[in-house]
Formats: structure tokens, sequence, C-alpha cells
């Protein structure tokens, strides 16, 4: 084999080995996905099973990230990649971080579930419920923007966590006043605060995920600029 048809083979393995990471964070922020509308549904009914379940499936989304952690620890010492090659692993290596936590904030809301809930909370929860909504639709189009590494749907989605964001101000500023009108409410309201911080981490999350696909393709590192310089070719 001469140098040229090492070289193809050696390009042909390496892409196929970087695709195979890239569809395994596919699938792990589909599951992350399922768990989270999960957690949502046993919030808005209390369903205690399966909020259970979605705790005792958060050593898959766990066990996911370690393993594509470590593939592409793998792949940087094997193949020590370079330009737009290590900028993806780079980006596959963040986004699994967050996924792993959005995983986190799934088990805290299903945790919150479980609770025994008096009748004055439970307007408060169809907020959180509605509030979540929007952070599944956030979090569906974040992996979607992932899987096309679409630069400009990741700039659109990263400015919508500030739209989350206001609506967890207004469930902070409910909860605020249930515990003034009744302080016995308060260690159930603190349960409450602690899901709907959940949801809006989810949305901090997303906003981190897009920030990784602008990384890739423009080859920007993005967290701290503004909207007309994260815009700019």
């Amino acid at each position: 084999m001469d140098n040229k048809q090492l070289t193809r083979h050696i390009s042909g393995q390496f892409n196929a080995e970087l695709e195979a990471i890239r569809n395994k964070v596919l699938a792990m922020g589909g599951l992350v996905e399922q768990q989270l509308e999960q957690a949502l549904d046993a919030l808005g009914t209390l369903d205690v099973e399966l909020a259970q379940k979605v705790i005792e499936g958060d050593h898959r989304v766990n066990g996911m990230e370690v393993d594509i952690d470590e593939e592409c620890t793998r792949i940087i010492a094997k193949r020590q990649p370079a330009a737009s090659d290590l900028r993806l692993v780079i980006a596959i290596s963040k986004t699994i971080a967050d996924l792993e936590r959005i995983g986190d904030a799934c088990v805290r809301i299903a945790k919150a579930a479980m609770e025994k809930r008096s009748n004055n909370q439970q307007p408060l929860l169809v907020s959180i419920e509605s509030m979540g909504r929007h952070a599944t639709r956030l979090l569906h189009s974040t992996l979607d923007a992932l899987a096309r590494m679409d630069v400009e749907s990741a700039i659109e989605l990263h400015k919508e966590d500030a739209k989350l964001d206001k609506e967890y101000e207004g469930i902070i500023r409910q909860l605020m006043t249930y515990m003034m009108e009744d302080p016995r409410s308060i260690p159930g309201i603190l349960d409450v605060l602690w899901a709907a911080r959940a949801v809006e981490r989810v949305g901090d999350r997303c906003k981190n995920i897009c920030e990784y696909v602008i990384y890739y393709v423009k080859g920007r590192d993005v967290r701290h600029v503004s909207y007309e310089e994260m815009e700019k070719d």
C-alpha cells in the first residue's frame, strides 16, 4: 500500500470514528430529552412511579457521558486532531457535560413530583409545567441545531434563553407571595422553587450547547460577546 492509499485509509477511518461519536452524542441528547418530558409529565400529574423511573434512568445518562468522554480522550491521544476536527471533539466533550447536567435537572424535577402537595401549591406546579414545556421545545431545537451544526439556528436559540429566564422570575415572584401569605407553606414552596430552578437551568445548558455549535463552525469562542459580535462572519 503506497502513502496516498494509507492516508486515505486512515482519514476514512478517522471520519468514521468522528461520525460514530457524533451519533452517540445525539443519542444521549435524545435520551435526555425523553427524561425531561417524563419528569415534567410526572410533575404535572404527580405520578410517583413515572418520577421514580426518571430518577432510576439517570444512570444511563451518566454512563453515556463517561463512554463518550473516554472516546474523546482516545481520539485526541490517537489521532491528534487539528483545526475543525479538534474543535468538533472539544465541542462534543463540552456538550455531553451539559447534557449530563440537564439529566441532573430532570432528577430534581422528578423528586419534586414525588413530594406531597397542598391544594394552594397546585397552580404553582402548573406554572412550572408550562415553563418546562418551553424548556423542552428549546432543548429539542437545540439538539436539532447541533445535529445540523446550524449556526443561524444556534444564535436564535441562544436568545431564547432570556425568555425562559423571565418565566422563571415570574414564578419566583409567585413563590415569594405564597410564602409571605402563609409561612407554613415555606417547606413545600422550597421544593417547588428547586423544581423551577432546575427547569431554568435546562435553558442555560441549551444556551451553552448553542455556543459550542458556533465555536465548531466559526472557530470562535462566543461565551462572553454581544449578539452583534456573535452574528459576524
